[in-house]
């Protein structure tokens, strides 16, 4: 049997989907690891590209610490942290991947506070607004579109690369793989590559879902905007 019609012959496999250790329950744990990654990132990039962008003196931090963290790869952080106090955890999973998804979330806060337009910067001004509630008021939902994008960019990285987890006894669909590379190519290679398609379809659909959420959180006149109207 080829690896394609192996991989068919084990998604179809009702028991694959709800034994013990199945789909369902790497799928969960996938998207709990993910999506713990992707709010730790947000609470340490979001307010940090805010505050930069709002006081106009990060540039060369933000590229900085975004390049930094982009240099650093994913499975050297995910083989350092089991060996420190936390242990093969969650949160050894979590800290490293959340590193994965800053350089997204920070590059998109600092741009979309500090590109928002400057005539309604100064209209908020001149009409008495303190600094902070232009930065509430006016900068942040102008800013709205291009942090969502980067939101929407971390967390398709994310889920895509929380397959490493699995090497790090992290859980998740990655589990698949691991299993099917512990066995033979003949016998394994169908599991190898039916992981590999949850976890694609899973970016596809996180992908889709955000793409649509991105859509309606951005304010309604920042959308016709977009449109040309």
């Amino acid at each position: 049997m080829n690896p394609f019609a192996a991989a068919l012959t084990w998604l179809n496999d009702p028991l694959n989907w709800t034994n013990p250790g199945g789909v369902v329950d790497l799928l969960i744990e996938h998207l709990y690891v993910s999506g713990m990654a992707v709010l730790v990132g947000c609470l340490v990039a979001w307010p940090l590209g805010v505050w930069l962008g709002h006081s106009g003196r990060g540039g060369a931090v933000t590229v900085t610490v975004s390049n930094m963290t982009r240099a650093i790869p994913t499975i050297a952080l995910l083989s350092i942290f089991p060996l420190t106090a936390l242990g093969f955890s969650t949160w050894s999973v979590v800290i490293p991947l959340a590193v994965f998804a800053v350089p997204p979330l920070l590059a998109t806060a600092y741009t979309g506070v500090r590109e928002a337009d400057p005539d309604a910067r100064d209209a908020a001004e001149g009409m008495g607004l303190s600094r902070l509630q232009v930065l509430w008021r006016v900068e942040l939902p102008l800013a709205v579109p291009q942090m969502a994008s980067g939101f929407r960019t971390a967390a398709v990285q994310v889920v895509a690369t929380a397959t490493l987890a699995a090497l790090f006894n992290g859980g998740g669909l990655g589990e698949i793989i691991a299993r099917g590379f512990g066995k033979t190519m003949a016998i394994g290679a169908g599991e190898i590559l039916a992981g590999g398609i949850l976890v694609a379809v899973l970016a596809l659909v996180v992908e889709g879902l955000l793409g649509v959420a991105e859509k309606y959180v951005t304010p309604r006149a920042l959308r016709l905007v977009a449109r040309g109207g």
